[in-house]
């Protein structure tokens, strides 16, 4: 008789049943949150289209923080479910029978309304602009020159992202135009100094932790200055229309000053505490980044005509912001460089990761205003108006902030956020007797900026850090509860009674 040969499969090997489980698990786990949501009976007050459309939404969250597909594949699968099952999920029995109403036409133009949005732009333009950088060698030059000055310590290199941050916020009314016009195109060249790679396990080298100082220093400074962030405008239009407070750009400052120097002197520091780069210290670097910055020599014609055009483009966000929208300023930059040759147009075409990036920034402004189209946001500012009635003016103001702070996880864009949020947070405040509506108001406002940093798409310039490479899916999310609740801790604690105090 033969005698059976038994093989031992080497260690570490995985079945390929068993390795196949665990992404078609993940494939499976967004529609199955979906589904079960669908079958949840719908809550009192809110029409069944708006709970089936939150339903599917939630569904794409779950997709894009589990991310079994990329996350631009997750967005346009849920724009296009939506869109398929229109007359279901978004649009209400009296928009279909409106007469003259084609629901095929509607559809389609839900579906692709974000891809018309003025961010999504922006954040194209501050990839093409970081490809310049790129191209030209003008941003490894720069990278070079901090490396040579400030890149012995990792914890410094993090302190002067933050200051370069602090030092064009209140002359940017766009945080994403800041970030990506000029702080991520230099800073995407600091990692591979230090072979740090993105995608890539050597991205804890330093890049993971460089790119995350980054974020949280935009989100700092989009509270610190009016002027740093364009739905800070927006918020006061809204408060001075709904409640007849204005707020100066002295009177913001003020409110948040305290607050914000201590999150800006903190942040580097608690980022290399909570995601700590590899390489801590190193004494070879800046020597030879004084080398290469030798090789280099003279400033080239195309570095110096990326120069001038970077300056023109923010000399246009800062000071032309009523005469041309910052996002077709940056696209005119782009213009101007493919004809004077700092970029051609296999540049553009081939740039992967501001293809990604655009496709799903574009579906999840699409879906996040769908949240607002069909009711869902309008119907959670009543329910909320019936739970405050009641409760003290102090307690009430803590509840609200919460939700307004906590409900951004359903947006990916401050501005929708404001526009659907800050109305419905104001009125129900203004009916609560003995509120001091001016710190509520300033208190709201203020948050808008350090809020962005919860979710990779919750302000505009995280898009762009989150597409890098550098910061995985998990660790962002992880980060951004992290960092999500320290912001709010401190606006509760340090920022609430100062505005008190002041107001």
């Amino acid at each position: 008789m033969k005698e059976k040969k038994t093989t031992i499969p080497p260690a570490g090997a995985v079945k390929p049943t068993t390795a196949n489980k665990k992404p078609l698990l993940m494939m499976a786990l967004p529609i199955i949150v979906a589904v079960l949501l669908l079958f949840v009976p719908v809550p009192d007050g809110l029409p069944p289209y708006a709970w089936h459309y939150f339903a599917i939404f939630v569904g794409v969250i779950v997709g894009l923080i589990f991310e079994p597909l990329p996350g631009a594949v997750i967005g346009i699968t849920g724009v296009v479910v939506i869109a398929l099952c229109s007359q279901w999920l978004l649009f209400s029995p009296d928009q279909m029978a409106a007469p003259g109403f084609k629901m095929a036409g509607a559809s389609f133009k839900w579906a692709v309304s974000g891809f018309g949005n003025s961010t999504v732009w922006l954040i194209f333009g501050a990839f093409m602009f970081a490809a310049g950088y790129d191209k030209t060698q003008f941003g490894r030059r720069l990278a070079l020159i901090l490396v040579k000055y400030l890149g012995r310590r990792s914890l410094t290199l993090g302190y002067a992202i933050t200051f370069a941050d602090l030092l064009l916020a209140p002359f940017t009314p766009s945080n994403t135009a800041r970030s990506g016009g000029t702080i991520y195109p230099i800073i995407a060249n600091l990692p591979p100094l230090y072979g740090s790679k993105p995608n890539d396990p050597s991205a804890r080298k330093i890049g993971s932790y460089l790119m995350w100082v980054a974020i949280t220093a935009a989100c700092i400074t989009s509270s610190m200055f009016l002027s740093a962030l364009a739905p800070n405008l927006l918020a006061l239009a809204l408060v001075k229309s709904i409640v007849g407070i204005n707020i100066s750009w002295g009177t913001w400052f003020i409110a948040f000053l305290p607050l914000g120097i201590l999150l800006i002197l903190a942040m580097p520091l608690l980022a290399y505490w909570f995601y700590p780069p590899e390489v801590k210290v190193n004494n070879e670097v800046p020597l030879w980044a004084a080398r290469e910055l030798e090789k280099l020599g003279k400033l080239s014609r195309n570095e110096i005509l990326l120069l001038v055009f970077v300056c023109f483009a923010l000399m246009m966000w800062i000071f032309a912001a009523d005469w041309i929208e910052p996002a077709l300023a940056a696209l005119l930059v782009i213009v101007l460089m493919l004809w004077t040759g700092v970029l051609s147009w296999s540049d553009i075409t081939n740039n992967k990761a501001a293809w990604n990036t655009f496709v799903w920034f574009a579906t999840l402004v699409a879906l996040a205003d769908g949240l607002s189209s069909t009711g869902f946001i309008a119907w959670l500012g009543k329910e909320g108006g019936a739970l405050m009635s009641g409760i003290s003016p102090g307690m009430a103001t803590i509840v609200l902030l919460l939700a307004f702070y906590l409900l951004h996880y359903l947006f990916a864009s401050t501005t929708a956020h404001t526009t659907a949020l800050l109305p419905a947070m104001l009125t129900i405040a203004s009916t609560i007797p003995g509120m001091n509506m001016e710190v509520f108001v300033l208190l709201m406002v203020t948050s808008l900026g350090v809020m962005g940093i919860i979710t990779p798409y919750g302000t505009g310039p995280s898009p762009i850090y989150y597409g890098s490479g550098y910061l995985p899916t998990k660790d962002y999310w992880r980060l951004g509860t992290i960092f999500g609740a320290i912001f709010l801790a401190a606006l509760l604690l340090i920022g609430y009674p100062w505005m008190s105090m002041m107001f």
